[in-house]
């Protein structure tokens, strides 16, 4: 194995482009790997920690460009000149599209006067900066930047209220603006009805199963995961509820978060309850029930969420396929499983339906561990072996550090597959497939090798292993919905219909003694 080491200064390229790039170069022949990065401290923490450690690398800047790639002795020339291909090419888009670059954003801006929305993905040292300008500018922004500080955050969506902007981000996986999607998105119908999410993979969740349940989506604003946090108060996501109020294309709104602090909870339903709109609102995780507001309903679970949505638009809810759970089903995996295979592991690219499936676990059992668990005591790390229940958001900063997302590049979320088979102790792997923009442009079928190699190592100690599927996703989403579902059947994964359905099944699945 011969490892070739390169840093190319001052040459700078954006987390989107690395991400997309490092997936195509990890799959040329010959490669067992390749890391490409901005030499920031962080990237160079990640490459210590992997055994990669050169006097190049430790004198690189953050506005250099670091190449590590390994591959066989006999193949490794190749390989470096498909990787230099890769970087040459980038992504030139659609046959015929022209793609202009500009320097900088006042170049942009000069260019193209009229734009009203820029998007920000840049290292997140320098995402603020930008961001910043972009508003000056009289501009909405999102940022898919992550490792931006929470000050900055604050500061700059207090300068977007103030301006009457939006601000969606940092770390703003996901939106659907006017009918384009942006970041990762699924191609769903246009409809009247809004979502503002500060949870990526749970709006694009509740976007299509409202696609599901024949509804439409007017305006999918992401506010990025820490607007509901007691520091940053919801600023983005009470902006962007009085931006779906005021939009006439919107008749109903949804609010999706994770569990926001209680007091910024408070702040959201009380501006939920001065829209003129009906507003159907769930906080994942939450005890809460009641809003106090006669136009907001409060429901636990993405899918009853996007139901009452479609309802409220005026949809029969008698004539919708809810996809109840399937009780023979049930039993029919529990025979299957041996009286020691009593817990799920679950691997999640999606960090809400990590928490969704979580949740669903800890309603009947306090023995869950996971990596975005609320409980220290229940919390454990990238490296750290899974025990009992334990369910990965493998799309989180201790995965991605470095790294792409697992909707990009699925190889980590592989091997940890293959390596919770060896766990006599596990009866049910949940896993979610999410499709659409940005995402990897087959997920369910480079995961089929792991998944036969998973079920054959529990075949061959006598034991069966239930592995349960969700795909994210709708028929306009290349690759289909229906095509990604027929993978999986033909290799015995069952299929759940929803990220609510997943959680069910996998604890049920395994359900022991007077559950049973």
């Amino acid at each position: 194995m011969t490892r070739h080491i390169e840093i190319r200064k001052n040459t700078y390229l954006d987390s989107v482009s690395l991400m997309s790039m490092s997936t195509r170069a990890n799959a040329v022949d010959g490669v067992s790997q390749a890391l490409l990065g901005m030499a920031t401290p962080m990237n160079k923490e990640v490459l210590l920690n992997v055994g990669v450690q050169d006097a190049a690398i430790d004198e690189a800047r953050p506005s250099d460009l670091m190449i590590v790639i390994d591959a066989s002795d006999d193949t490794i020339t190749e390989a470096i000149e498909a990787v230099d291909d890769i970087l040459a090419r980038k992504d030139k888009g659609t046959a015929g599209a022209a793609e202009v670059r500009y320097r900088t954003l006042d170049g942009a801006f000069a260019e193209v006067p009229d734009s009203n929305l820029v998007l920000i993905s840049v290292n997140g040292a320098f995402a603020a900066r930008e961001a910043r300008k972009a508003l000056n500018a009289g501009k909405h922004v999102m940022i898919f930047s992550d490792n931006v500080s929470v000050e900055d955050e604050l500061a700059l969506k207090t300068l977007a209220h103030d301006k009457g902007l939006l601000v969606m981000g940092p770390d703003c996986g996901t939106a659907i603006i006017n009918g384009t999607g942006l970041a990762f998105a699924n191609a769903v119908r246009r409809g009247s009805i809004g979502i503002v999410g500060a949870s990526g993979t749970g709006s694009q969740e509740l976007s299509v199963r409202i696609h599901d349940f024949g509804g439409g989506v007017s305006q999918l604003i992401g506010t990025g995961g820490r607007d509901l946090s007691t520091e940053i108060g919801g600023i983005s996501m009470i902006d962007g509820i009085a931006a779906l109020d005021a939009d006439p294309e919107t008749a109903v709104i949804v609010v999706v978060s994770k569990p926001p602090a209680e007091e910024v909870a408070d702040k959201v339903l009380a501006a939920a309850g001065a829209a003129s709109k009906p507003v159907v609102v769930t906080f994942l995780g939450s005890a809460r029930t009641e809003s106090g507001y006669d136009n907001v309903t409060i429901v636990s679970g993405t899918k009853p969420t996007a139901i009452a949505a479609v309802v409220a638009t005026g949809i029969d809810e008698s004539a919708l396929d809810t996809h109840p759970l399937n009780l023979p089903l049930i039993a029919e995996v529990r025979a299957k499983l041996a009286p020691e295979q009593a817990y799920v592991r679950g691997l999640f690219c999606g960090g809400t339906l990590c928490d969704e499936a979580m949740f669903a676990a800890l309603a009947t059992s306090d023995d869950v561990y996971s990596n975005i668990q609320k409980d220290p005591a229940r919390v454990i790390g990238a490296r750290d072996a899974s025990r009992a229940h334990t369910f990965l958001d493998m799309g989180d900063d201790d995965f991605t550090n470095g790294r792409p997302h697992p909707m990009i590049d699925p190889s980590l979320r592989l091997q940890r597959l293959v390596q919770e088979a060896d766990d006599p102790t596990v009866g049910v792997i949940a896993m979610d497939f999410i499709l659409g923009f940005g995402s990897h442009e087959d997920p369910v079928g480079v995961t089929i090798p792991a998944i036969q190699e998973a079920k054959a190592k529990a075949a061959a100690r006598g034991q069966h292993l239930e592995i349960l599927g969700y795909v994210l996703g709708t028929d306009l989403d290349t690759p289909a919905i229906a095509d990604q579902i027929a993978k999986l059947e033909a290799a015995g994964v069952t299929i759940a219909s929803s990220s609510t359905n997943l959680g069910l099944l996998a604890r049920e699945f395994v359900a022991k003694g007077d559950n049973r």
